[in-house]
């Protein structure tokens, strides 16, 4: 194998780890009674923690893997094929979050749903790589130092000032441009903090296309994520609080006090680390397409879990209303229904489409050949209708 599939089978693993995560998260968030949501209870505490690890860990790994791909390519610029291909994947991502929250009831009423203009993960994510975009188009004429430095930079101030705009309500803006980037009206997910996963993840990536052929580099690699890993997780407030101190500027301090960004990218950190240390094991072909088809998995567990556009999903009939083993063999048996409905689905897409092609194909060569019929009879017809008149005259 080489180091090149290596790397891929490394991000494909992630990326599976994080929509498995999201899919039993999503399930058991929906689904547990409230009767069982004790944050005094063990299990449920750790539960939780790890639940907050998807989110983060699912941005950063968008924002290594677009970089990854989009500067691993040897021509630059809008010639980069990676340009467009990403603008359109970023536009479908988008595209595909406003739908799902489209609710047909409100259309046969006359209506838009409020909910529908929420952001939400899809157009966090598309609008995200939409921006990585734009920095590239930017910076590609200097240097891939200037883009590392720049997303780092961004990253950083992002996490560094989500205190003061966490509070902003954006009443002059329309509400649908505010929802990205405030969850006062509603929205799950904005740009501000979750663009600066996307950041840290791209910075990452450039480490990996600058030195991955090294031959220690991931032996390196894992050893410097760890322990910075560990070191935003148990000490990131410390040394905020020794800057506050130093400085007297506020904003550290109010980032120390509610430091939920740096310790949840050191989480990542960590999380990343462990899977480069396993990657030699991370090359099963199940695990590589599970981490190929995230965007498709999303759309199919919003359907049957929430209903999406009639709301018939498995909230609307099980909300906050199972025990915990129940929700345990439910959300088993959902990740693997879920996963294995669309492998099967793109298993036999190819046959699938080639067979809906030829039945539309038969179907307008039937319409067709009806219309040249229908048209020959209703010549037929009037002609002699005309000939029945001449003769009675």
């Amino acid at each position: 194998m080489t180091k090149s599939n290596s790397r891929l089978h490394f991000m494909d693993a992630i990326r599976a780890f994080a929509i498995i995560m999201m899919l039993q998260g999503h399930f058991v968030h929906s689904l547990l009674g409230d009767v069982y949501r004790d944050k005094n209870n063990l299990v449920y505490t750790i539960w939780e923690y790890f639940r907050g690890m998807t989110a983060p860990t699912f941005f950063t790994i968008t924002g290594f893997i677009f970089t990854y791909l989009l500067l691993k390519q040897k021509i630059t610029g809008l010639e980069n094929p990676r340009v467009l291909k990403g603008v359109k994947r970023a536009i479908k991502v988008v595209f595909w979050g406003y739908l799902l929250r489209l609710s047909f009831y409100a259309l046969f009423t006359g209506t838009v749903n409020a909910s529908f203009f929420y952001v939400d993960v899809l157009q966090c994510i598309g609008t995200s790589l939409l921006l990585l975009t734009g920095i590239y188009l930017v910076l590609y004429r200097l240097n891939q130092t200037w883009f590392r430095n720049t997303v780092f930079g961004l990253g950083f101030f992002i996490f560094l000032f989500q205190p003061i705009y966490s509070s902003f309500i954006l009443e002059s803006l329309p509400q649908t441009v505010a929802n990205y980037f405030t969850n006062k009206n509603g929205s799950i997910f904005t740009l501000l903090p979750w663009f600066g996963y996307v950041c840290f993840g791209s910075f990452m990536s450039t480490f990996f296309l600058k030195h991955g052929d090294c031959k220690r580099f991931y032996f390196c690699a894992t050893i410097v994520l760890f322990f910075v890993g560990i070191l935003l997780v148990f000490f990131s407030s410390p040394i905020l609080m020794l800057w506050h101190s130093f400085t007297e500027v506020e904003i550290f301090k109010a980032v120390a006090y509610n430091n939920f960004l740096f310790i949840r990218l050191g989480n990542v950190c960590i999380l990343f680390s462990l899977f480069i240390l396993a990657r030699d094991y991370l090359t099963n072909k199940i695990i590589t397409k599970i981490g190929g088809r995230t965007l498709s998995i999303y759309i199919i567990h919003f359907f049957v879990l929430y209903g999406s556009w009639f709301g018939l999903g498995l909230s609307r009939f099980f909300y906050h209303s199972l025990s915990p083993i129940q929700v345990f063999v439910g959300a088993l048996i959902f990740i693997v229904s879920i996963c294995s409905l669309v492998l099967f689905y793109y298993k036999i897409e190819k046959k699938l489409k080639l067979g809906t092609y030829n039945l539309l194909d038969k179907t307008i060569q039937k319409t067709k050949i009806m219309s040249e019929f229908s048209g020959d009879l209703l010549s037929d017809i009037i002609r002699k209708f005309k000939n029945s008149r001449y003769i009675r005259r």
